[in-house]
């Protein structure tokens, strides 16, 4: 009884999914990512939150991994990509050029046709390429060694740029990531948050670091939670980093806020905005494979 409830609840909130598509419930959230040398604000993620009509503002993993087995997901990244690539031209006419990133899932990256899906929506909103950062996982690179690089090189031949996520999870091979034209490589969270307790952890990130400049990337990591952190990855070498101790996922307003904040300042990152969304129990911020 209790799975027919499980699959019939899943079924429920799978045809309202279908609705908040059309009607309009996703929003996003944006997250920065800062230079560890100089602090300047270099992208921002785009992470999708539903606002359900009875069940209140929903994360992405209450939902995302419900839509990445079905069909729905093709839909959902089409509707993320185009609020970030309408996000993106609205600060681009307001003078700030931000470049944009967004998850996809393996299910793009096996869809032969998403390269023109993604040109279509460039040109609908007049985004320049270089623009929009399209993050996928380890799992999902590895997911179709045939497929996959032929669709990563013709996003890359549009000028679109792209990292590998969640680095240090997956089982990918260095000899195939070599080969694929990957700008970006984000150091999972896991690995970061547990720097100051664990030396393996460490040891790890240092590593991954290292591995990433070695192919040409830019290394970005994920999860920076305090000051300490943030210093020792400075120490590593590590470009770019992400997390709470920088700014919490908020509405684009209030990024805009902390933007302004931000350049006032000039040396260390504004207070963290607090938006009005729950916190995860678990203190992370949230970046769901298939469209954030």
């Amino acid at each position: 009884a209790s799975r027919d409830d499980n699959d019939l609840s899943r079924l429920v909130l799978l045809g309202d999914l279908r609705r908040a598509i059309v009607s309009g419930e996703l929003t996003l959230h944006y997250q920065p990512k800062v230079s560890t040398g100089t602090g300047a604000l270099s992208s921002v993620e785009c992470l999708v939150r539903w606002q359900h009509p009875t069940l209140g503002l929903l994360q992405p993993d209450e939902f995302i991994p419900l839509a990445e087995n079905t069909a729905i997901i093709h839909a959902l990244t089409t509707e993320v990509l185009r609020l970030a690539l309408s996000q993106a031209r609205k600060w681009a006419d307001a003078g700030r050029s931000i470049p944009v990133a967004v998850n996809i899932s393996a299910r793009s990256l096996l869809d032969p046709t998403f390269p023109a899906q993604v040109q279509e929506l460039l040109d609908a909103h007049g985004v320049a390429p270089y623009l929009l950062n399209l993050e996928l996982t380890e799992t999902a690179v590895m997911a179709d060694r045939d497929l996959a690089p032929a669709v990563l090189k013709a996003l890359d031949s549009m000028g679109v740029s792209l990292s590998i996520d969640d680095f240090g999870t997956g089982y990918s091979s260095m000899s195939y990531l070599k080969t694929l034209p990957v700008k970006e490589l984000k150091i999972d969270r896991s690995f970061v948050m547990g720097m100051a307790d664990d030396p393996d952890s460490a040891v790890i990130v240092r590593s991954a670091v290292d591995l990433g400049h070695n192919l040409g990337m830019t290394v970005v990591a994920e999860g920076v939670q305090d000051g300490i952190t943030r210093s020792d990855l400075t120490d590593m070498g590590c470009d770019l980093v992400q997390g709470y101790q920088i700014c919490r996922p908020i509405p684009a307003k209030e990024l805009e806020l902390w933007i302004e904040t931000y350049l006032v300042t000039n040396s260390s990152p504004p207070p963290i905005v607090h938006s009005h969304e729950k916190v995860p129990r678990n203190g992370q911020a949230e970046e769901m494979p298939g469209t954030g």
